[in-house]
């Protein structure tokens, strides 16, 4: 029915494809937004179907662009906070999503404002679109010729690796790959849409740990400060410890018991609760997605004991 938000189609998590049949998308480190527009008036709705157009009020004007295209129109895409060096901020977004209040939204939207990247059209005068193959779409979502300060339609390409590699030189968080020829199914985790996302792997010191449902419920890691005297807080890594490396880390980190942490500086009171601290002489590989502006990682999960490195090996960055 008009009005009623469309339940967003999900993709699931695989391998970047590789053929004929694809095309390549940047992923976007946001909120997944429905724009509705009926009657000249663009309400956005969350993928859970709860309205949040009160919190992103500098895309109003997006409604009134795309009120002089269509009678009527759903959107779908993606909602980001973008860095003066063009990346998505999730962690500033952060500060925007659950902001209802009209006069905190227009002086956030001033502060820290929000894009929105338009990736599909669901509906157009009236004609429900998500029949249409995904390439069929994307055409007649780029032929309303969108595009303002705060909204946009990004760019596909067809060249799966290189847009790949591309997400990775310009520090987004990976890639969607779509089948041409695909439908939108609402509400749908479907094998037609592949998220393909960066990982990096790197080396840190082990401070301590959290005892959880194990022994182990994560580890406190760090890099080597600057000036040596302690560890610089990276996050608590929880992913990839099963009962084989605990035992391994155990019997390395037991003996290494401290009274005191060895960060500098304040450990989130989160992280820190019931710690148990040990001095920095362990190390281990941890791969994870990103890095959040202030150098916690995100989706940490470990891989594996580094026994052939010492903490100063480790990088300081």
């Amino acid at each position: 029915m008009p009005g009623t938000p469309v339940k967003p189609m999900l993709a699931t998590t695989g391998e970047l494809p590789t053929g004929p049949g694809w095309l390549y998308e940047f992923k976007w480190d946001g909120v997944r937004a429905v724009g509705d527009l009926a009657a000249d008036s663009l309400r956005m709705y969350a993928r859970s179907g709860v309205e949040i157009t009160a919190a992103y009020p500098e895309l109003v004007a997006l409604g009134r662009q795309l009120a002089e295209r269509a009678d009527d129109a759903v959107l779908d895409g993606e909602v980001v906070v973008l860095t003066e060096q063009g990346q998505p901020s999730f962690t500033a977004l952060a500060e925007r999503m659950h902001v209802r209040e009209p006069g905190r939204a227009a002086r956030l939207a001033a502060s820290l404002p929000v894009t929105y990247m338009i990736f599909d059209l669901l509906r157009r005068n009236g004609e429900d679109l998500t029949g249409w193959p995904y390439l069929r779409r994307r055409e007649a979502l780029e032929a309303l010729g969108l595009g303002g300060p705060r909204w946009a339609v990004p760019p596909v390409f067809p060249d799966g690796l290189a847009t790949y590699q591309a997400a990775g030189e310009h520090g987004l968080e990976g890639v969607v790959a779509k089948r041409v020829d695909s439908v939108y199914r609402p509400g749908v985790r479907s094998p037609d849409w592949l998220k393909v996302k960066l990982e990096v792997t790197d080396d840190f010191v082990v401070g301590g740990w959290r005892p959880g449902v194990r022994r182990i419920g994560g580890l406190l890691v760090g890099v080597p400060a600057p000036d040596g005297a302690g560890l610089v807080y990276r996050g608590r890594v929880g992913g990839g410890i099963g009962a084989a490396i605990e035992r391994e880390l155990l019997a390395v980190l037991e003996p290494l018991r401290s009274a005191g942490s060895p960060f500098v500086g304040t450990v989130p009171r989160e992280d820190a609760r019931g710690a148990i601290w040990v001095r920095p002489e362990i190390v281990v590989e941890v791969k994870y997605g990103q890095r959040t502006p202030d150098g916690r990682l995100r989706f940490p999960r470990i891989r594996r004991l580094r026994t052939d490195k010492s903490a100063a090996d480790v990088d300081a960055g």
